[in-house]
Parts: structure tokens; C-alpha cells; sequence
């Protein structure tokens, strides 16, 4: 994944959390790019790092964290601007959708109001403008009777048209990035469908790039161009997403893809990965992946295992790629 011409790119990115004893590595040395029009999945299980890493790269980071590396927006590194810098890049330059529109809406404010401040703050639009252009993205983004749900509040809608909100605030003043963290997660499998629709539509139309963060390998799989597969706060394998459906190189990424439900055989007993993903205070000295592997060589338990090309475009951090 070229970094040169990306709308976002995440170079050698480290997350920690406390310090002494108690640190906790929470993302480390993750490096990826989203060019424009296109979109990356990140997924892995919770724990994984896959939020941090993408929230850390645009400046949202909790506090206490302390954040190294470079993360570049259109050319400019976010993580080497002050507040007032990140402030007026979202929203503008970077848009958000969160997994629960509940919490990340306003409930003293209506839909209107917390469409329209961002379009004020940003482009400069008068009120009655604004009003227009909140409008005309509740339509957009299929919400029914968009002029009388401009006047309600959070609680008097669907989660389904919360998302849909929460979608026209992210897309208002036209990104170049849309970051979605696990949009879909809490809702039924229709609005789902419906919501994913709703992005490759608007993708399309206003040609942003996308991050889409997941644990579903089965939602990613028909919505994203290229998938980055974390564990322990690493990368562990990155390909294009029909080449790492039809030939997965990372144990982990395989255990993924046979514990997730399929058509059809929905009799069949799930495959679930035995263990739990690594504590980030207590990482072990080899192999990230290496007490859960089931095919884990002796090598391993010692030796990090480099992020290698196992083909064009292609990486995986593994030395079992040979066994399937």
C-alpha cells in the first residue's frame, strides 16, 4: 500500500498506556494507507489494537496515551498538530461514525443542531443555509419525512436513523476521510445492509477514502478494497480483500474466517479460536499469536516473526506460511 499518493497514511505507529511495570503496549510499529476513493478494513478481535491504532492516527487518543509515529492526512502529519489544528481538520478533512450513535449524540440538541454546527464551523454557512444542506443529507442518507426528523432529538428515532444521523454529521462538509468504528455492530442485519449501501453510495458519489474498523470479516469482506488483520497491537497480515479470503497466510487471519457464520450452513458448529488474545502489559517474547497458534513451531515461542511479502502485495507476519 503506496503512502505517497494515500488520503491517510499511518507510519510506524506506537500506542502506550502507564508507565514502569504497568505499561501497556497497546499498538506497535503499525504502519497502512487508504488511498483515495477506496477503503481498508482493519479488523481483529477486542483487544486487538485495531481502534486505538486508527483513533491515535487521528488524534484521538485518550490523554494518558502516549503516541509516536506519523499519520498523514493529505500530506500533512496529524500527529504533529496542536488542538486548535486537529479541531478544524475534522470535520472538514476527517469525518466519524462511531458504534453507538446513542452515546456519541447530543440529547439536548436536535438532529438540525447537530448537523448544521458543523457545516457552520467549517464552511463558513449561514443558518438558514446549513438548515438546507442538513436537509438534503437526512434525504441522502434515506432517513423518511427529512424535514419534520430535522426538529426531533436522539431519543424519538431508531437506532437505524441514528446511524443514519450520525452518517450526515460525519459526511456534512465532505471529508477526505470517513473513519467507522464498528458502525454496524448493534444493529439488526437489514439496517446493517442498509447502512453499508448507504456508504459505497456516498463513497462513490464524493470519492472519500474510508477506514472501516470491524470485527466481521463477513461485513468487511463486501465493503472493503484492501483488510489489515491486527492482534496483540500488530499487524499481522494485510492483502487485498479477495486475496485474503481465498488465501489467508496467518493462522489468526484462518481462524477468523472459519469462526465466522456462513450461509447455508448455518448447522455447521463454529470453529472458535481456544485462548484469549494477549494481555498488553505481559506480551510474550516471540510470536504474538503464538500460545493460540495451532500449528506453532518451536522457533516461534522466541523469535518475532517480521512483517514479509509472502506475495505481490501480500504480507503476513509468520513463519507457518506454508502450512495450511
Amino acid at each position: 500500500m503506496s503512502t505517497t499518493t494515500a488520503a491517510l497514511a499511518v507510519e510506524d505507529l506506537h500506542v502506550t498506556i502507564g508507565r514502569g511495570a504497568r505499561v501497556a503496549r497497546i499498538v506497535r510499529g503499525v504502519s497502512w494507507s487508504v488511498q483515495p476513493g477506496q477503503t481498508l478494513g482493519v479488523v481483529g478481535e477486542s483487544g486487538s489494537g485495531k481502534s486505538m491504532s486508527v483513533l491515535a492516527a487521528t488524534g484521538l487518543a485518550p490523554a494518558t496515551a502516549r503516541v509516536e509515529g506519523r499519520a498523514f492526512l493529505d500530506g500533512t502529519d496529524l500527529l504533529g498538530l496542536g488542538p486548535g489544528e486537529l479541531r478544524r481538520t475534522r470535520g472538514r478533512g476527517l469525518g466519524f461514525v462511531f458504534q453507538d450513535p446513542m452515546t456519541s449524540l447530543n440529547p439536548l440538541l436536535t438532529v438540525e443542531r447537530q448537523i448544521t454546527e458543523g457545516i457552520e464551523e467549517h464552511l463558513g454557512a449561514t443558518r438558514r443555509a446549513a438548515r438546507t444542506r442538513a436537509l438534503e443529507l437526512l434525504e441522502m442518507v434515506g432517513i423518511p419525512d427529512a424535514a419534520r426528523r430535522l426538529e426531533a432529538y436522539p431519543h424519538q428515532m431508531s437506532g437505524g436513523m441514528r446511524q443514519r444521523v450520525m452518517i450526515a454529521i460525519a459526511l456534512a462538509c465532505e471529508p477526505t476521510m470517513l473513519v467507522a468504528d464498528e458502525p454496524t455492530t448493534a444493529l439488526d442485519v437489514t439496517t446493517q445492509a442498509q447502512i453499508l449501501d448507504i456508504v459505497r453510495e456516498l463513497q462513490e458519489r464524493i470519492g472519500m477514502g474510508v477506514v472501516w474498523i470491524s470485527h466481521d470479516l463477513g461485513v468487511v469482506g463486501g465493503l472493503a478494497d484492501e483488510v489489515v488483520v491486527m492482534y496483540g497491537g500488530q499487524v499481522l497480515e494485510s492483502a487485498g480483500v479477495q486475496t485474503l479470503h481465498d488465501a489467508p497466510a496467518h493462522p489468526y487471519t484462518r481462524g477468523l474466517l472459519g469462526a465466522r457464520p456462513r450461509l447455508g450452513r448455518l448447522r455447521e458448529e463454529l470453529v472458535a479460536i481456544p485462548g484469549a488474545p494477549p494481555d498488553p502489559r505481559a506480551l510474550p517474547g516471540g510470536c504474538v499469536f503464538y500460545e493460540r497458534c495451532p500449528i506453532k513451531a518451536e522457533r516461534c515461542a522466541h523469535e518475532v516473526p517480521p512483517l514479509a511479502e509472502v506475495a505481490p502485495g501480500h504480507l503476513a507476519r509468520t513463519f507457518c506460511t506454508e502450512e495450511r
